[in-house]
């Protein structure tokens, strides 16, 4: 037999064992997949960013289906309109997730910060932080080469005045910056949390101070005035839990050192409506004025006329 031929028999041989062999085995290992998972993964956005608290959106739409209790608003990046989507797949209640934002614990400004060195080497903060602990006198504070930038897929994390800055507006909590700073001072924290310590070193006041102005100093005047007992000092930091702070903003008013930050939001100032308002309320004074004129008129002739007669009558007794 020619040897040409026989190769390619054995060849097609092989295929058709091994064809069988693997059919066999897709059947016996057959997984089933559930409808839903595809159905799910479709609607989740494929940021695989891990904010839902799983590996990337497969696993978060692999354990909605095996988990029939698991929330449907985890998904950061989607939002509600996602949730009602996956929860319309599911049959079920879409729930409400907390909104949560990602807030920087340091204050660390370029005129506030204390600078140990120049640094000139490898531009990213991982690299810095094996350099005696960074630039900075203060070892625990932003390093500002923005590592937490470049882990940021959606851009809302950037460096200004030498500290890392949140876009609240872009953020989804995803905590990819979180994971990336070497200093551990991104952390994510309920979005109706406005009152922050924007201070992450744990050194005695003293030492923390003649490393950063805006340091905390554990001085405790925020504990005092503190009527939820919601903020404690611990470890020379002040830390405000979450749960019980109320968003007053005293314990903002009297740190000493400006660490402690009130980020409410304050109502914009428009020029033009503050000017519409003054007028509104001189046209409505001069009204009131108009108003009263013609009273004080009508009030003011019978006091005239009894003039007149008295004058008249004074007149004929004479």
């Amino acid at each position: 037999m020619n040897p040409i031929i026989l190769a390619i028999l054995v060849v097609v041989a092989i295929g058709l064992v091994a064809a069988c062999i693997l059919s066999f085995a897709s059947k016996v290992f057959f997984v089933p997949v559930d409808e839903r998972f595809a159905l799910l993964r479709e609607e989740l956005p494929g940021a695989n960013c891990g904010g839902c608290g799983f590996a990337g959106c497969d696993d978060y739409a692999n354990a909605l289906v095996e988990d029939s209790e698991l929330s449907c608003s985890k998904c950061p990046v989607g939002g509600p309109a996602v949730a009602e989507k996956l929860a319309e797949i599911l049959g079920k209640s879409a729930g409400a997730e907390e909104k949560k934002l990602a807030v920087v614990m340091c204050n660390g400004t370029t005129q506030a910060a204390k600078k140990l060195m120049q640094y000139s080497d490898i531009k990213t903060c991982k690299a810095a932080k094996t350099m005696f602990g960074g630039m900075n006198v203060c070892p625990y504070g932003c390093l500002s080469l923005g590592d937490c930038v470049a882990a940021c897929e959606f851009d809302a994390i950037h460096v200004e005045d030498g500290v890392a800055t949140v876009d609240k507006e872009k953020c989804v909590a995803c905590g990819a910056c979180a994971e990336a700073c070497p200093n551990s001072l991104i952390r994510i924290s309920p979005a109706k949390n406005v009152v922050i310590v924007k201070c992450h070193n744990t050194d005695k006041g003293g030492i923390a101070r003649k490393a950063c102005d805006n340091a905390c100093i554990g001085c405790r005047k925020c504990t005092t005035v503190c009527k939820f007992d919601a903020i404690k000092v611990e470890d020379n930091l002040a830390f405000i839990d979450p749960e019980k702070c109320k968003n007053c903003g005293a314990c903002a008013k009297v740190c000493p050192t400006g660490a402690i930050h009130n980020e409410r939001k304050k109502p914009a100032v428009d020029p033009a409506k503050i000017e519409a308002a003054k007028k509104a309320a001189a046209a409505k004074k001069a009204a009131a004025e108009a108003s009263k004129a013609p009273e004080a008129e009508s009030a003011k002739a019978p006091e005239a006329e009894g003039k007149e007669e008295g004058a008249q009558t004074a007149k004929t007794e004479e």
